[in-house]
C-alpha cells in the first residue's frame, strides 16, 4: 500500500494547499485528490514539481507499507 504523506511534508513548510497549488500549477482540487490517497497515478513531472516546491525528495511524500501491516 502506497501512503501518501503530502499534508505532512506541507504542515512542516508551513504551506497552505492554495499556495502548494499556485506554486506547482496544479488545481486545488486535484492536490487534494493527491493528498488523501485517493489518485490512482501521478506523473513524475509533478512530483519533480512537488518536491521542488517542497524541498523535499519523492519518499517525504511517498512511502510504501505492505499490506500485512
Amino acid at each position: 500500500m502506497i501512503i501518501v504523506n503530502l499534508d505532512v511534508m506541507m504542515a512542516r513548510r508551513k504551506m497552505s494547499l492554495n499556495e502548494l497549488s499556485e506554486r506547482v500549477g496544479i488545481t486545488v482540487a486535484n492536490l487534494s485528490i493527491l493528498k488523501t490517497g485517493k489518485a490512482k497515478a501521478v506523473r513524475f513531472s509533478t512530483l519533480d514539481t512537488i518536491c521542488r516546491v517542497l524541498d523535499c525528495a519523492p519518499g517525504d511524500i511517498l512511502e510504501y507499507r505492505p499490506d500485512d501491516e
